[in-house]
Protein backbone atom coordinates (compact mmCIF):
# COMPACT_ATOMS: atom_id res chain seq x y z
CA UNK A 1 0.00 0.00 0.00
CA UNK A 2 0.85 3.84 -0.78
CA UNK A 3 -0.16 6.29 1.21
CA UNK A 4 -0.64 9.57 0.45
CA UNK A 5 0.39 10.95 3.61
CA UNK A 6 1.08 8.19 6.15
CA UNK A 7 0.48 10.30 9.75
CA UNK A 8 1.02 8.56 13.30
CA UNK A 9 2.27 4.90 13.43
CA UNK A 10 1.33 3.63 16.48
CA UNK A 11 2.55 0.12 17.96
CA UNK A 12 -0.41 -1.74 19.55
CA UNK A 13 1.53 -3.69 22.32
CA UNK A 14 -1.12 -6.50 22.74
CA UNK A 15 -2.25 -7.00 19.62
CA UNK A 16 1.75 -6.89 18.25
CA UNK A 17 0.25 -4.94 15.39
CA UNK A 18 1.49 -1.79 14.12
CA UNK A 19 -1.33 1.00 13.21
CA UNK A 20 -1.37 4.42 11.03
CA UNK A 21 -3.03 6.47 9.18
CA UNK A 22 -3.40 7.96 5.90
CA UNK A 23 -4.46 11.51 5.97
CA UNK A 24 -5.64 12.53 2.91
CA UNK A 25 -6.98 8.77 2.11
CA UNK A 26 -9.26 9.09 5.11
CA UNK A 27 -8.30 5.61 6.19
CA UNK A 28 -6.61 3.84 9.17
CA UNK A 29 -3.88 0.88 8.41
CA UNK A 30 -3.25 -1.68 10.70
CA UNK A 31 -0.35 -4.32 10.02
CA UNK A 32 0.85 -7.31 11.64
CA UNK A 33 4.01 -8.24 11.10
CA UNK A 34 3.71 -12.05 12.31
CA UNK A 35 1.61 -12.81 9.99
CA UNK A 36 2.64 -10.41 7.51
CA UNK A 37 -1.30 -9.04 7.24
CA UNK A 38 -2.25 -5.60 6.49
CA UNK A 39 -5.67 -4.45 7.11
CA UNK A 40 -7.56 -0.43 6.46
CA UNK A 41 -10.54 0.75 7.93
CA UNK A 42 -12.24 3.71 5.96
CA UNK A 43 -13.26 7.55 7.78
CA UNK A 44 -15.35 9.95 7.26
CA UNK A 45 -12.99 12.63 7.85
CA UNK A 46 -9.40 12.81 7.63
CA UNK A 47 -7.48 11.57 10.79
CA UNK A 48 -4.39 13.39 11.70
CA UNK A 49 -3.51 11.43 14.53
CA UNK A 50 -4.52 8.62 17.15
CA UNK A 51 -3.93 7.08 20.94
CA UNK A 52 -4.96 3.94 22.09
CA UNK A 53 -7.93 3.52 24.54
CA UNK A 54 -8.22 1.69 27.70
CA UNK A 55 -11.21 -0.45 25.92
CA UNK A 56 -9.39 -1.44 22.90
CA UNK A 57 -10.54 1.35 20.65
CA UNK A 58 -9.06 4.35 19.81
CA UNK A 59 -9.31 8.18 20.08
CA UNK A 60 -9.10 10.33 16.71
CA UNK A 61 -8.01 13.97 16.32
CA UNK A 62 -9.62 14.44 12.97
CA UNK A 63 -10.85 17.67 10.89
CA UNK A 64 -13.50 18.83 12.87
CA UNK A 65 -12.91 17.49 16.63
CA UNK A 66 -11.55 14.10 18.61
CA UNK A 67 -13.65 11.45 17.83
CA UNK A 68 -14.00 7.58 19.75
CA UNK A 69 -14.09 4.58 17.83
CA UNK A 70 -14.03 1.03 19.49
CA UNK A 71 -11.61 -1.62 18.55
CA UNK A 72 -10.92 -2.17 14.96
CA UNK A 73 -11.65 -5.87 13.59
CA UNK A 74 -9.89 -7.19 10.42
CA UNK A 75 -12.04 -8.23 7.88
CA UNK A 76 -15.21 -5.73 9.55
CA UNK A 77 -16.74 -2.30 8.40
CA UNK A 78 -15.36 0.74 10.80
CA UNK A 79 -17.73 0.95 14.06
CA UNK A 80 -19.36 4.20 14.49
CA UNK A 81 -17.36 7.32 15.29
CA UNK A 82 -18.37 8.76 18.61
CA UNK A 83 -17.65 12.48 18.92
CA UNK A 84 -15.79 13.59 21.75
CA UNK A 85 -14.98 17.23 21.44
CA UNK A 86 -15.22 19.93 18.34
CA UNK A 87 -12.84 22.15 17.68
CA UNK A 88 -13.81 26.08 16.38
CA UNK A 89 -11.25 26.70 13.97
CA UNK A 90 -9.41 30.30 13.51
CA UNK A 91 -10.57 29.77 9.80
CA UNK A 92 -11.64 27.19 6.99
CA UNK A 93 -9.86 24.65 5.55
CA UNK A 94 -7.61 23.63 8.68
CA UNK A 95 -7.66 19.79 10.52
CA UNK A 96 -5.66 18.16 13.10
CA UNK A 97 -1.76 17.06 12.37
CA UNK A 98 0.67 15.89 15.08
CA UNK A 99 -0.40 14.49 17.86
CA UNK A 100 0.28 11.65 20.92
CA UNK A 101 -0.62 10.61 24.22
CA UNK A 102 1.81 11.80 27.34
CA UNK A 103 2.50 9.35 29.92
CA UNK A 104 -0.16 10.24 32.43
CA UNK A 105 -2.62 9.50 29.59
CA UNK A 106 -3.72 12.91 28.51
CA UNK A 107 -3.96 13.53 24.74
CA UNK A 108 -2.17 16.13 22.60
CA UNK A 109 -2.49 16.79 19.12
CA UNK A 110 -1.84 20.28 16.80
CA UNK A 111 -4.14 22.07 14.27
CA UNK A 112 -2.72 23.64 10.84
CA UNK A 113 -4.03 24.96 8.19
CA UNK A 114 -3.82 22.49 5.28
CA UNK A 115 -2.62 24.83 2.34
CA UNK A 116 1.04 25.14 3.65
CA UNK A 117 1.91 27.79 0.91
CA UNK A 118 -0.30 30.45 2.78
CA UNK A 119 2.26 30.22 5.72
CA UNK A 120 -0.79 30.65 8.10
CA UNK A 121 -0.22 30.56 12.02
CA UNK A 122 -3.56 29.90 12.39
CA UNK A 123 -2.38 26.54 14.50
CA UNK A 124 -2.98 25.67 18.07
CA UNK A 125 -1.92 23.42 20.51
CA UNK A 126 -4.63 21.83 22.52
CA UNK A 127 -4.72 19.45 25.72
CA UNK A 128 -7.31 16.67 25.95
CA UNK A 129 -8.49 15.10 29.44
CA UNK A 130 -10.39 12.02 28.75
CA UNK A 131 -11.74 11.46 32.37
CA UNK A 132 -12.83 15.32 32.33
CA UNK A 133 -13.51 15.99 28.44
CA UNK A 134 -11.85 19.22 28.82
CA UNK A 135 -9.83 20.39 25.76
CA UNK A 136 -8.10 23.33 26.33
CA UNK A 137 -5.68 25.16 23.81
CA UNK A 138 -2.31 25.24 25.45
CA UNK A 139 0.15 27.08 22.27
CA UNK A 140 -1.09 29.17 19.57
CA UNK A 141 0.85 30.69 16.92
CA UNK A 142 1.67 27.64 14.95
CA UNK A 143 1.95 27.15 11.30
CA UNK A 144 2.91 23.23 10.87
CA UNK A 145 2.84 21.87 14.43
CA UNK A 146 4.85 18.41 14.79
CA UNK A 147 7.55 16.44 16.41
CA UNK A 148 5.36 15.99 19.86
CA UNK A 149 6.96 14.10 21.61
CA UNK A 150 7.65 13.40 25.92
CA UNK A 151 10.71 12.29 27.67
CA UNK A 152 11.07 8.48 29.27
CA UNK A 153 10.24 10.23 32.58
CA UNK A 154 7.31 12.01 31.09
CA UNK A 155 9.14 15.78 32.45
CA UNK A 156 10.06 17.01 29.01
CA UNK A 157 7.81 17.58 26.13
CA UNK A 158 8.97 18.22 22.73
CA UNK A 159 7.41 19.96 19.78
CA UNK A 160 8.72 21.47 16.62
CA UNK A 161 6.94 23.26 14.04
CA UNK A 162 7.82 21.84 10.48
CA UNK A 163 6.36 24.66 8.10
CA UNK A 164 9.83 25.98 5.66
CA UNK A 165 9.44 29.28 7.61
CA UNK A 166 9.74 27.97 11.15
CA UNK A 167 12.21 24.70 11.04
CA UNK A 168 12.44 24.44 14.88
CA UNK A 169 11.76 21.98 17.87
CA UNK A 170 11.18 23.27 21.03
CA UNK A 171 11.78 21.56 24.86
CA UNK A 172 9.63 22.43 27.82
CA UNK A 173 9.74 21.39 30.96
CA UNK A 174 6.40 19.35 31.96
CA UNK A 175 4.54 19.31 34.90
CA UNK A 176 3.19 15.45 35.02
CA UNK A 177 0.67 16.37 37.71
CA UNK A 178 -1.23 19.23 35.82
CA UNK A 179 0.15 18.47 32.27
CA UNK A 180 1.48 22.12 31.79
CA UNK A 181 4.12 23.20 29.67
CA UNK A 182 5.87 25.53 30.62
CA UNK A 183 10.17 27.30 30.09
CA UNK A 184 10.25 26.91 26.44
CA UNK A 185 13.51 26.71 24.45
CA UNK A 186 14.91 25.99 21.55
CA UNK A 187 16.30 22.39 21.42
CA UNK A 188 17.15 22.10 17.52
CA UNK A 189 17.61 24.72 14.92
CA UNK A 190 16.69 22.35 11.74
CA UNK A 191 17.91 24.71 9.57
CA UNK A 192 21.59 23.19 10.59
CA UNK A 193 20.65 19.63 9.52
CA UNK A 194 18.96 17.99 6.33
CA UNK A 195 15.47 18.14 6.43
CA UNK A 196 12.13 19.91 7.99
CA UNK A 197 11.25 18.34 11.12
CA UNK A 198 8.48 16.44 11.06
CA UNK A 199 6.91 13.28 13.46
CA UNK A 200 9.14 12.24 16.02
CA UNK A 201 10.00 9.83 18.82
CA UNK A 202 11.84 8.83 22.00
CA UNK A 203 13.89 5.87 23.12
CA UNK A 204 14.44 4.48 26.13
CA UNK A 205 17.58 6.43 26.44
CA UNK A 206 15.74 9.44 25.65
CA UNK A 207 17.27 10.34 22.52
CA UNK A 208 14.60 12.33 20.26
CA UNK A 209 14.28 10.72 16.75
CA UNK A 210 12.77 12.90 14.60
CA UNK A 211 12.22 12.71 10.65
CA UNK A 212 13.69 15.05 8.14
CA UNK A 213 11.25 15.91 5.84
CA UNK A 214 12.28 16.48 2.22
CA UNK A 215 15.74 14.95 3.14
CA UNK A 216 15.00 11.09 3.14
CA UNK A 217 16.87 10.93 7.11
CA UNK A 218 16.01 10.40 10.87
CA UNK A 219 17.81 12.03 12.85
CA UNK A 220 18.72 11.23 16.34
CA UNK A 221 19.37 14.12 19.21
CA UNK A 222 20.60 13.41 22.52
CA UNK A 223 18.24 14.76 25.23
CA UNK A 224 20.94 17.85 25.42
CA UNK A 225 20.49 18.43 21.89
CA UNK A 226 23.37 16.92 20.02
CA UNK A 227 22.53 15.49 16.61
CA UNK A 228 24.45 11.71 17.30
CA UNK A 229 23.38 10.14 14.27
CA UNK A 230 21.24 10.15 11.07
CA UNK A 231 19.30 6.81 9.07
CA UNK A 232 18.48 6.83 5.60
CA UNK A 233 15.31 5.75 3.87
CA UNK A 234 14.81 5.51 0.10
CA UNK A 235 12.52 8.36 -0.50
CA UNK A 236 12.18 11.98 0.20
CA UNK A 237 9.41 12.35 2.68
CA UNK A 238 9.20 10.17 5.87
CA UNK A 239 6.72 11.79 7.84
CA UNK A 240 6.88 10.31 11.34
CA UNK A 241 8.37 7.18 12.96
CA UNK A 242 7.38 4.96 16.03
CA UNK A 243 9.48 2.22 17.82
CA UNK A 244 7.71 -1.13 17.54
CA UNK A 245 8.15 -5.18 17.14
CA UNK A 246 8.32 -7.37 19.73
CA UNK A 247 11.28 -5.80 21.76
CA UNK A 248 10.81 -2.18 20.54
CA UNK A 249 13.62 -2.29 18.60
CA UNK A 250 12.11 -1.63 15.43
CA UNK A 251 11.84 1.79 14.53
CA UNK A 252 8.44 1.92 11.50
CA UNK A 253 8.68 5.07 9.23
CA UNK A 254 5.70 6.27 7.64
CA UNK A 255 6.22 8.44 4.29
CA UNK A 256 4.31 10.90 1.91
CA UNK A 257 3.96 10.23 -1.34
CA UNK A 258 5.45 12.35 -4.30
CA UNK A 259 4.70 11.01 -7.39
CA UNK A 260 4.72 8.04 -9.29
CA UNK A 261 8.34 8.32 -10.41
CA UNK A 262 9.24 7.31 -7.21
CA UNK A 263 7.45 3.84 -6.45
CA UNK A 264 8.01 3.71 -2.78
CA UNK A 265 6.91 7.19 -1.42
CA UNK A 266 4.02 6.58 1.09
CA UNK A 267 5.18 3.54 1.87
CA UNK A 268 6.03 2.45 5.50
CA UNK A 269 9.77 1.14 6.08
CA UNK A 270 11.16 -0.97 9.41
CA UNK A 271 14.91 0.51 10.63
CA UNK A 272 16.86 -1.56 12.96
CA UNK A 273 18.50 2.05 14.76
CA UNK A 274 20.23 -0.06 17.54
CA UNK A 275 18.34 0.82 20.58
CA UNK A 276 15.04 0.31 22.09
CA UNK A 277 11.97 2.05 22.56
CA UNK A 278 9.45 2.79 24.59
CA UNK A 279 5.45 1.31 24.63
CA UNK A 280 3.45 4.10 23.78
CA UNK A 281 0.85 5.08 26.59
CA UNK A 282 -2.55 4.63 26.62
CA UNK A 283 -5.71 7.39 27.35
CA UNK A 284 -6.47 7.12 30.85
CA UNK A 285 -9.87 6.11 32.04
Amino acid sequence: MRCGVGESPVWHAAEAALYWTDIPGRTLWRYDPGSGQTDHWSLPEMAGCMAMTPDGGWLLAMETGLFRVARLVPGQATPPLQRVATVAHARAGMRFNDGRADRQGRFWAGTMVMDMSLAAPDGKLYRHDPVTGALDVMRDGLITPNGLAFSPDGRTMYLSDSHPARQAVWAYDYDTDTGTPSTPRLFIDMTRYPGRPDGAAVDADGGYWICGNDAGQIHRFTPDGRLDRSLAVPVAKPAMCAFGGAGLDTLYVTSIRTDDTDPLSGAVFALQPGVRGLEEPMLRA
